[in-house]
């Protein structure tokens, strides 16, 4: 289904288009029978193999390639029987149209012909002209049923896609590079099509069942329904054996062009004009992608398998992420965001039958497996939520904590429209973003790094916040005054910089993090340098570790009043400077 199934000497793959328009690839190792055994391989035996093994394999790689082109919300019947029968509605389905589609070709191909042919000669009687009657009555219904089922739109694609197979293999044989401007030129017709060869199989039954008659002519003798049934039944029994010799003839002929044996290829070529159609450009990239990965597997040993990326429900997939995470110690929450995120939906919603598409299950996988290395999820997803607002992240910038959006709900306390604000170390903008849409007031904000003060101009565009940015260490660009200084900075000591986690330690900008050897270094050059920037009545917000609060307080106590404010867990972390 919208797709391409290629099998090379050692594996095969499946390209199929999915709903989004991404090419879905999955290959497998899987030598064919008739090399793993000898016997499998003889003349005859091969062909009675292959037959077999084709169609079970087709029918497979079908169901795979439907769970991936067939994706969507699942109606309310399909959760109920799915919920109640605990079965996958798809796979039954498929199934039962296996059955149907087997049961209607032993109808069309097989009872069909003996009973049209049975309304005008009897069998017992001329048993030699009823099998030459009845092969033609196949070969015109197999014709029509061709012809009719190409007017499906959905039968005429998937001939189309029959089309970009044949031609992508013709490019190849002839030595042609795999383009789809090359593949285009290339003939849709070709000596080993399975089309050729079902119609040897319906020629060379009617040799076959001739030959029957002459070696037990006594069956042709039962009369009624019960005798044509035995017959029916022989014919199918004798069905292997007319695949191997239709295998035989097709390979033989494969293998020469001679103008002497083409009246015998000529009713295969002429059947494939109907079975096969051009193909447009994308067609032909799903088979040239299909063919190219065979190609690789074939040739190199070490070349990966790859399985399809293929809708799944939210709940499965998250499910399936927190017992990945857990023996990384990743907290079971970043599953849920993952694929809450990854799926756009609300996290309330990760543990239910929404369905996701093959292209997010995939962008969460990817996404996952980056979360192993330590990444952190903001990082990896791109951005936060801080106070309300959406924040871009990257390495450049710290990830916003909880505890700062505190201080700036600290800050609105007594900040104003009419008043200046400076953020010092403003990194991804966070403070200056929340500040200044809070309170209206006029905010600076300044980086010593001009990658995180990039990343700060973006989230205030992307918020609507009006702020201005400088490039400056402390005040080193700043020479005015203000009313409001706010800063979240590094305060890590040496000791501690050595117990962060990894996902901090690894990812996190180190000059955010480390405040020097006791973590106060930026308080002290603060202390010294903001007096004077600072107006008359003037305040300084700053947020501190977890047993600092007392040591920053002691270095601000010349300015005026000084407040140590506990966090929501209790903890001393910020200091409130009031200048008087």
């Amino acid at each position: 289904m919208e797709g391409v199934m290629m099998r090379g000497s050692t594996s095969y793959a499946t390209a199929v288009r999915d709903a989004d328009g991404v090419i879905r690839l999955e290959a497998k190792r899987s030598v064919p029978l008739t090399k793993r055994n000898k016997f499998l391989g003889l003349p005859l035996v091969r062909g009675m193999v292959s037959f077999f093994d084709s169609f079970i394999s087709g029918m497979k790689i079908m169901m795979r390639s439907a769970e991936v082109y067939g994706e969507g919300e699942p109606s309310k019947f399909e959760k109920w029987l799915s919920e109640k029968l605990k079965i996958n509605l798809m796979s039954v389905i498929l199934t039962i149209s296996v059955i149907l589609g087997i049961g209607l070709a032993v109808a069309l191909f097989i009872f069909l012909p003996a009973f049209l042919t049975g309304l005008f000669i009897s069998q017992a009687d001329r048993p030699y002209l009823f099998t030459v009657i009845e092969g033609i009555m196949k070969i015109i219904l197999f014709i029509s049923y061709l012809a009719l089922t190409s007017l499906i739109k959905d039968i005429r694609r998937t001939y189309m896609y029959h089309g970009a197979e044949h031609k992508t293999i013709s490019c190849y044989e002839k030595g042609m590079e795999l383009t789809v401007e090359n593949v285009r030129t290339c003939r849709r017709v070709h000596d080993r099509c399975g089309t050729t060869f079902m119609f040897f199989v319906v020629t060379v039954s009617i040799l076959v069942f001739c030959l029957f008659n002459v070696i037990f002519p006594h069956i042709f003798t039962v009369e009624g329904f019960a005798g044509t049934l035995l017959r029916v039944l022989i014919k199918i029994l004798l069905l292997p054996i007319v695949a191997g010799l239709s295998y035989e003839l097709l390979k033989a002929l494969a293998k020469t062009d001679s103008p002497l044996v083409y009246p015998l290829k000529a009713p295969g070529l002429l059947l494939q004009r109907i079975t096969t159609r051009e193909p447009d450009d994308s067609m032909i990239e799903v088979a040239i992608t299909s063919f190219t990965k065979v190609l690789k597997m074939d040739e190199d040993p070490a070349e990966p398998e790859c399985t399809f990326a293929v809708a799944r429900k939210a709940c499965d997939l998250t499910a399936e992420l927190k017992a990945r995470f857990a023996p990384a110690g990743i907290d079971e929450s970043d599953a849920e965001w993952f694929v809450a995120i990854g799926a756009g939906i609300k996290r309330s919603e990760v543990n239910k039958d929404v369905m996701i598409s093959p292209a997010n299950c995939e962008k969460i996988n990817k996404w996952a497996e980056e979360r192993l290395t330590g990444r952190p999820l903001a990082y990896i997803v791109g951005d936060t939520d801080f106070c309300g607002y959406t924040l871009a992240v990257d390495e450049n910038v710290l990830i916003p904590r909880p505890e700062t959006e505190e201080l700036v709900e600290l800050a609105c306390k007594y900040i104003t429209a009419e008043h200046k604000v400076l953020d010092i170390g403003t990194g991804s903008g966070a403070i200056a973003i929340a500040v200044k849409l809070g309170t209206g007031a006029d905010v600076t904000a300044t980086d010593i790094s001009e990658k995180a003060l990039e990343v700060a101009r973006k989230n205030a565009e992307a918020n609507r916040a009006e702020i201005n940015f400088i490039q400056s260490d402390l005040f080193e660009n700043f020479n005015g005054i203000t009313d409001f200084i706010i800063s979240n900075p590094p305060y890590i000591n040496g000791r501690d910089m050595e117990k962060l986690p990894r996902e901090i330690k690894d990812f996190e900008p180190h000059c955010a993090l480390y405040g020097g050897e006791d973590g106060l270094d930026f308080y002290r050059r603060l202390a010294a340098q903001a007096l004077p920037h600072l107006s008359q009545n003037g305040m300084i917000l700053l947020e501190c570790g977890y047993d600092q609060a007392a040591a920053v307080a002691r270095l601000f106590q010349s300015y005026g009043t000084v407040e140590i404010v506990k966090d929501m867990s209790g903890t001393d972390r910020f200091v409130r400077i009031e200048r008087k």
